[in-house]
């Protein structure tokens, strides 16, 4: 889909779609085409329960005396509430409105609201990244697709005074959508066609956009000493892998910003197998590792003026003969042991050797990292907020203040030394579940910190978001990419400004 800017005019043909602000206020192109459709849309927007709230629409079918196919009349809501974020929210239900009617080119008249900060230019490029967000599909393996179940819309241009600025600030968000697509797409891919080898195949291709790219196999980690993800991997045909992506965007030699990502590409948890009720839910078990392969893509597509580092460890958890049992004792890389009393608490295993890892050879300021780590995240937060624990509060902060930002919310969690104390083991340094039922979230959390050392970390547990079962405004249901949009902001926040 096609999206572009242009100078404000009335659209004489097709489908126009133009705002209305909270007490039914017509925005300037409203009132412009209201006059031209002598009233109509004054009369339309007092029907019913229109009164211009976020979310709400009316629609105009082919308005007598024009040649327009439709005018849909959109909610903004009350201009000091018109953050980016919520004109991210606004476009994608503008997209979901106009996807499916038929007309291939749609036009969206954008002005300036009353109370709102930004400027019409900037308001047209968070409109335009709403509406792109929103029309993320993968249709890769259906072939029986009929035309009227596909998008009809082609291109959307939206008309704003200011186009060449709009365009420019478009430019940037653009790269970040197709760093969330990019993580949607490897979220949705079945693992019989996405597993650590293909994973790291299609991380590689970030090295066409100026990302520097590794890829470790077995013997490598072996010789690092990497036990514990090494353990998780053991049970499948599947070799691991760990890939790591440089992106050097910052001044010269300076310590990067690092983000890790768990990638397991199944989890059948192992010789502690699942039910079979949702297992297939476990091909996103990857979540983190395709967000911090996202992410590099939208840092590196835009230029991003930092120095940063996302680390990515690929196994597959399977219960062979030769798979890891409940009672096994491995060794870490940083040479802290581990007993093993079930094999389904496998993503720390492979987190605790690429944190290990990453501290040591790249000596960050920060880390970062990402899992679908624990179900009872979801039990405390359901699906709404990813859980974040970390033992920095201004990184805590700062990351809550970018999630609020774009609308990828966290909530964060308990750490302490009550919590650490449950994974002490008897035969080992420590055991990968605490043995209970309560804090699950927390004591996986406190396990993570045991390979961090000083270094500023937060880990954030996006069991409960990766995968959505509904729409949301610019979600299609389906992989999600939360995170994508949240550490790219934090980027921009606290290393760019």
């Amino acid at each position: 889909m096609k999206i572009a800017f242009s100078n404000p005019s009335v659209a004489d043909t097709g489908i126009v779609c133009v705002a209305v602000a909270s007490g039914r206020k017509l925005s300037d192109s409203a009132k412009t085409l209201d006059k031209k459709l002598k009233g109509a849309i004054s009369r339309a927007v007092k029907v019913g329960r229109f009164e211009g709230k976020k979310g709400q629409s009316v629609v105009i079918p082919a308005p007598a005396g024009s040649k327009l196919d439709a005018v849909h009349v959109f909610g903004v809501g009350a201009g000091k509430e018109l953050s980016a974020g919520a004109l991210h929210d606004i476009g994608g239900t503008l997209y979901a409105m106009t996807a499916r009617t038929g007309a291939a080119k749609i036009a969206i008249s954008v002005d300036k609201i009353a109370g709102c900060k930004l400027v019409p230019a900037d308001m047209a490029a968070e409109l335009a990244f709403g509406y792109r967000l929103r029309s993320y599909r993968f249709d890769k393996y259906r072939t029986k697709l009929t035309d009227d179940a596909k998008p009809s819309v082609k291109s959307a241009t939206f008309l704003v005074e200011g186009a060449a600025a709009a365009r420019k600030a478009f430019g940037d968000l653009d790269k970040v959508a197709d760093g969330v697509f990019f993580t949607r797409d490897l979220v949705s891919e079945p693992a019989n066609i996405l597993y650590p080898e293909t994973l790291a195949k299609e991380a590689r291709t970030l090295s066409k956009h100026g990302v520097k790219v590794e890829v470790l196999g077995e013997a490598q980690m072996r010789k690092l000493g990497m036990g514990a993800l090494l353990g998780v991997a053991q049970g499948s045909v599947r070799e691991p892998k760990m890939v790591v992506m440089q992106w050097s965007g910052g001044k010269g030699k300076e310590a990067p910003v690092a983000f890790i990502g768990k990638g397991v590409t199944f989890d059948t948890g192992g010789i502690s197998i699942k039910p079979a009720g949702g297992m297939e839910d476990m091909k996103w078990d990857m979540g983190g590792a395709g967000v911090v392969v996202g992410l590099m893509k939208a840092l590196a597509g835009r230029k991003a003026k930092v120095n940063a580092v996302g680390l990515v460890g690929l196994v597959e958890n399977m219960p062979d003969g030769n798979a890891q049992r409940p009672g096994d004792i491995v060794t870490s890389m940083s040479g802290q042991t581990i007993e093993v009393l079930n094999t389904d608490a496998e993503g720390r295993l492979v987190l605790c050797d690429v944190l290990h890892y990453c501290n040591k050879r790249f000596k960050p300021k920060t880390m970062i990292d990402l899992a679908t780590l624990t179900g009872a995240i979801i039990i405390c937060l359901g699906h709404e907020r990813a859980g974040m624990f970390s033992n920095d509060d201004k990184l805590s902060e700062q990351l809550s203040e970018a999630g609020d930002a774009v609308g990828e919310k966290l909530w964060r969690m308990p750490l302490g030394d009550e919590y650490d104390k449950m994974i002490n083991s008897d035969v080992a340094d420590m055991k990968n579940i605490s043995g209970g039922r309560g804090a699950g979230s927390t004591t996986a959390a406190q396990f993570l910190q045991r390979f961090v050392g000083d270094t500023p970390w937060a880990h954030l547990d996006i069991a409960g978001v990766t995968w959505s079962k509904k729409d949301a405004p610019t979600v299609p249901k389906g992989g999600t990419a939360f995170g994508v949009r949240l550490l790219d902001r934090y980027v921009r926040d606290q290393w760019e400004a």
